[in-house]
């Protein structure tokens, strides 16, 4: 198992995540279904992805979003092919759900949370027997080797229900947080190639300075770092990582609901704070 997660870390580019991605793919193995449980940012996304690279199948995409329905999820029929051929196989338009249980493949559920509890439900044989149920067309069952990776953030940070205990109960929770300096440090630099500490080191102390913050919510995840030093790298200067943290950050961060200050001097507070902190 060490030799396979070291293989997905330098395969894919992921940095530490060492028990993450071995319990992630003992549970594949076992022939499970995970829930990947985190913070924006924190690389669920990459996680999945690498997974299914290395286990060989093809990941197949849905994204939370109240308005998704039962039809998007399985599939539809296609009406022109409809009038000439009635209700078959051939008229049939798959859905993600049905396209991972026959590759075989993994469905990949960005914000499982997100979707409506019809949606869910529909998931709930899905996950429990390998089977969905076509009205018109009858049962599809999922060949060996399908899998379901879904994300989740934690219930502080979404404004919508969580799952249900139904829904939870037919997965095994990995959770991921946010990473050490040093490996946040590493990921900076290797998306963007920019080896510079003078630009990195500040950046992602800008950064993390946010998660802990008392006005703030939602802190940034390590994405707002690797802007900076980009941004920061165009302009350059002695003000570069202070002017590239305030177009970088306030998209980035949720401020609680008691704070009354500008967002804007919040982020000049923390980089001010800084230096009487190192």
């Amino acid at each position: 198992m060490i030799d396979q997660v070291q293989h997905i870390q330098q395969a894919y580019g992921i940095v530490g995540r060492e028990q993450e991605i071995e319990l992630s793919l003992a549970c594949l193995q076992a022939h499970r279904h995970i829930l990947l449980e985190g913070p924006v940012g924190v690389g669920k996304t990459v996680l999945a992805s690498a997974l299914s690279k290395h286990l060989g199948r093809p990941l197949h995409r849905v994204d939370g979003d109240e308005r998704y329905t039962e039809q998007k999820l399985t599939g539809w029929f296609d009406p022109p092919l409809v009038l000439k051929v009635g209700y078959t196989q051939a008229s049939f338009v798959p859905g993600p759900i049905v396209h991972a249980m026959t590759g075989p493949g993994v469905l990949f559920i960005n914000e499982l949370n997100r979707m409506p509890e019809s949606v869910q439900n529909v998931l709930l044989p899905a996950l429990d027997e390998g089977l969905v149920t076509i009205p018109m067309l009858g049962p599809i069952h999922a060949s060996p080797g399908y899998s379901v990776i879904a994300t989740q953030n934690p219930r502080e940070f979404v404004a919508t229900s969580h799952l249900s205990e139904a829904i939870r109960d037919r997965f095994e929770i990995v959770r991921l947080d946010y990473q050490s300096f040093d490996e946040e440090i590493s990921i900076v630099k290797r998306n963007t190639g920019i080896d510079d500490d003078e630009l990195v080191r500040p950046a992602v102390a800008i950064t993390r300075a946010t998660r802990k913050h008392r006005l703030i919510k939602r802190g940034a995840s390590v994405r707002a770092a690797i802007s900076i030093v980009q941004i920061a790298r165009q302009l350059g200067g002695p003000n570069a990582i202070r002017r590239a943290a305030m177009v970088a950050l306030p998209t980035r961060i949720e401020l609680r609901e008691e704070s009354e200050a500008p967002i804007e001097s919040i982020i000049a507070e923390i980089i001010e704070d800084l230096p009487k902190k190192a």
